[in-house]
């Protein structure tokens, strides 16, 4: 009984482990909380339960394993080694087959069900005051410059305020969402959009939170013009 209670102890370190020291997995276990707290105001049969919580924990599964190939790696030899980088890099890649299974596998299962509260959320934010969403752009540019005076020692606009491409690509997605109010389309638009987000980080363009607000800002101006016509 001793062992087997060592052998749970054990376990638990290890999971415990790997939440403190892998920023993916506190990520992953992030959103396994929110999915799970939303798959309570859905109606899940039994089988979509099981592929729900078969997905998470396939994700899980993986990340564990490739920290457990890294740090095995890492014992034996702390140079650069082309079949150690080939190690970690399949490992890797196993989490993020893991993770795009999840995705494909959330998505749908509550793509039908949330797509008419969706279409009553857009009828809603063309409908709403324009007052608003003047209010909110004008808070995205205070909470900007804010935020590049607390990171940068020069000028707030320092390396541009806004990614202006992610902002057009945002925009573009926006108008596409509402001339076609269609979710599929709209989330397929997005992804674009993201991606393109994603391409200014990566090549050290703008920073993250500038391209948070390309996307906020133009997100906002789009509704704010969809609010005026």
């Amino acid at each position: 009984m001793k062992r087997l209670i060592d052998s749970f102890n054990y376990a638990v370190e290890g999971i415990i482990y790997t939440l403190k020291t892998q920023r993916n997995m506190r990520i992953h276990f992030f959103m396994m909380i929110i999915i799970l707290f939303l798959s309570l105001f859905f109606n899940f049969s039994k089988v979509e339960l099981l592929l729900l919580f078969f997905a998470i924990s396939l994700v899980i599964i993986a990340e564990m394993l490739n920290t457990a190939i890294e740090k095995t790696i890492d014992m034996f030899t702390e140079d650069f080694h082309p079949l150690a980088k080939i190690a970690k890099n399949v490992a890797a890649g196993a989490v993020l087959v893991a993770a795009m299974n999840s995705i494909m596998v959330g998505y749908l299962l509550f793509f039908y069900r949330i797509n008419p509260f969706t279409k009553s959320i857009l009828f809603k934010i063309r409908s709403s005051p324009v007052h608003i969403t003047f209010i909110c752009i004008l808070l995205i540019i205070i909470v900007t410059i804010v935020i590049k005076t607390l990171t940068h020692s020069g000028t707030p606009f320092k390396g541009g305020i806004v990614s202006g491409h992610t902002a057009l690509s945002f925009t573009v997605s926006t108008v596409i969402t509402f001339l076609s109010e269609n979710i599929l389309i709209a989330t397929l638009s997005f992804l674009l959009s993201i991606l393109v987000g994603q391409s200014r980080i990566e090549g050290e363009i703008h920073t993250f939170f500038q391209v948070i607000n390309g996307a906020l800002l133009g997100i906002l101006v789009t509704v704010l013009i969809f609010q005026l016509l």
